[in-house]
């Protein structure tokens, strides 16, 4: 996988690696990162999921009236 390199501000990262728990200020970013992303994806799918209903009852014909 590529690699990138990002200049932080110092209090900003030791702030990230003590509530990460991580003593690699590496490490803790990727966390927080990889985090973000992830939380990203299940609101996506929350989303989705919510939405799915809807999309099939308004895909189906109407009921004939009778």
């Amino acid at each position: 996988m590529a690699k990138v390199n990002i200049s932080l501000d110092a209090e900003l990262v030791v702030e990230v690696m003590v509530l990460a728990g991580v003593g690699s200020p590496q490490d803790a970013v990727e966390a927080v990162v990889r985090d973000y992303i992830a939380r990203g994806h299940r609101t996506e799918a929350r989303v989705q999921s919510q939405d799915e209903p809807r999309r099939t009852t308004d895909s189906l014909p109407p009921l004939p009236e009778g």
